[in-house]
C-alpha cells in the first residue's frame, strides 16, 4: 500500500482508482490505486519521493503485461512529454522511456538510420524495452544500445551503459528500483527505401504469424536455451487449449489470447497449465516472459 498522505504532494497529476484494463493489451485487470503521467524528470523524481514507502510500478502500453484482477495497491506510473520523445543527432537515436519502439524504428527510417528496424514489430515501449532486453525478427535492444539514463529511488539519475546492465535473453541486471528515463542507440547510415522495405517485411511477417487482432500480451514464455517455446507447447498438445476465455492462439501457441471476458485469473491459470503440460511432455519448465503484475481478487472465504 502506498502512503497517501505523500501522495498529496502529487496534486493533480494524480488520479485515483484507475481502471487498468483498458490500459492494457489483454484487456484485463483491476483498478491502479494510484495513477501519475510523468512528463519530465522531475514529475519521476517527485512520485519516487512520494511513494517511497509504497509499491511503484513503471508502466508502458503494458504490451507484455498481465494486469491481475485485484489491481494494483499502489502507484502506477505511465510515461509522456519529454519523456516520450525521440529525437536523432548524427548516427544516434536517443528515445525516451514512453516511446513507443515502433516509432523510434519510423523515427529512424525517416533519418536514414539503419539497425533498429526489429524495432518495428515489437509493440510495447522503450523503457520496457531496455528492462528485458526485447528483441524480434533478429535484432534486440542490446544490439545498439549505447546507454540508458535511469533515476535511482533517492531521485539521482545515473547513465547506464550496456556493461551495467548486463544484457542477456529477455533480461537485464538493472538494479532493483530503477526507472528508465531514456535511452541511446547506436545506429549506421542507410537507405531510407531499403529500411523502409525491411519493416514492412517485418510487418508481413508478423501479420501472418501472430494474432494481432486479438486480445493478448504477446511472447508468453522465453524461449528455452537451444528450443521454440511454441513448438513445445504445441508438441504437448496445447494450441486452442482454454480456460474460461482465455485460450492458446491457435495461430501462434506461444500467445494467450483473451477470447472475451476472460479475467487476469484465466489468463493465468491458462499460462500454469500450459508449463505443467510441456513439462510433462518434455521435462522443460518454461519461464514467463510476460510480466505478471498485482493482486488477485480474493476467493469465496477469503478477507480482502
Amino acid at each position: 500500500m502506498t502512503d497517501t498522505d505523500g501522495l498529496a504532494m502529487l496534486g493533480e497529476r494524480l488520479r485515483e482508482n484507475v481502471p487498468l484494463r483498458p490500459l492494457t493489451w489483454f484487456r484485463v485487470g483491476g483498478p491502479a490505486r494510484h495513477l501519475m503521467l510523468a512528463r519530465g524528470e522531475n514529475d519521476v523524481r517527485d512520485a519516487l519521493a512520494a511513494g517511497r514507502d509504497g509499491f511503484l510500478l513503471p508502466m508502458g502500453v503494458a504490451s507484455n503485461m498481465l494486469v491481475r484482477d485485484g489491481g494494483v495497491d499502489g502507484l502506477v506510473i505511465r510515461f509522456g512529454g519529454d519523456l516520450a520523445k525521440v529525437v536523432t543527432d548524427g548516427e544516434t537515436v536517443t528515445a525516451g522511456a514512453g516511446a513507443l519502439d515502433q516509432r523510434v524504428a519510423q523515427v529512424a527510417q525517416k533519418a536514414g538510420l539503419s539497425g533498429l528496424e526489429f524495432f518495428i514489430g515489437i509493440p510495447g515501449t522503450i523503457g520496457g524495452a531496455v528492462r528485458m532486453n526485447a528483441g524480434a525478427f533478429g535484432g534486440e535492444t542490446a544490439g545498439r544500445f549505447i546507454h540508458a539514463d535511469c533515476m535511482d529511488p533517492s531521485g539521482r539519475v545515473h547513465r547506464l551503459c550496456a556493461e551495467d546492465l548486463g544484457f542477456s535473453y529477455r533480461h537485464s541486471e538493472l538494479p532493483a528500483g530503477f526507472i528508465v528515463l531514456r535511452a541511446a542507440f547506436r545506429c549506421v547510415p542507410g537507405d531510407g527505401e531499403a529500411i523502409a522495405a525491411r519493416m514492412a517485411e517485418i510487418r508481413a511477417e508478423r501479420e501472418a504469424a501472430q494474432p494481432l487482432r486479438a486480445a493478448t500480451g504477446g511472447s508468453t514464455f522465453k524461449n528455452p536455451p537451444g528450443g521454440k517455446a511454441w513448438e513445445l507447447i504445441d508438441a504437448a498438445g496445447c494450441r486452442g487449449l482454454r480456460i474460461g476465455n482465455a485460450m492458446v492462439s491457435e495461430v501462434h501457441c506461444n500467445f494467450l489470447i483473451n477470447t472475451g471476458d476472460a479475467t487476469a485469473a484465466d489468463i493465468e491459470a491458462l499460462g500454469e497449465e500450459v508449463r505443467r503440460r510441456v513439462f510433462d511432455t518434455s521435462g522443460v519448465r518454461l519461464e514467463w516472459e510476460i510480466i505478471r503484475v498485482g493482486e488477485p481478487l480474493p476467493q469465496a472465504g477469503e478477507s480482502a
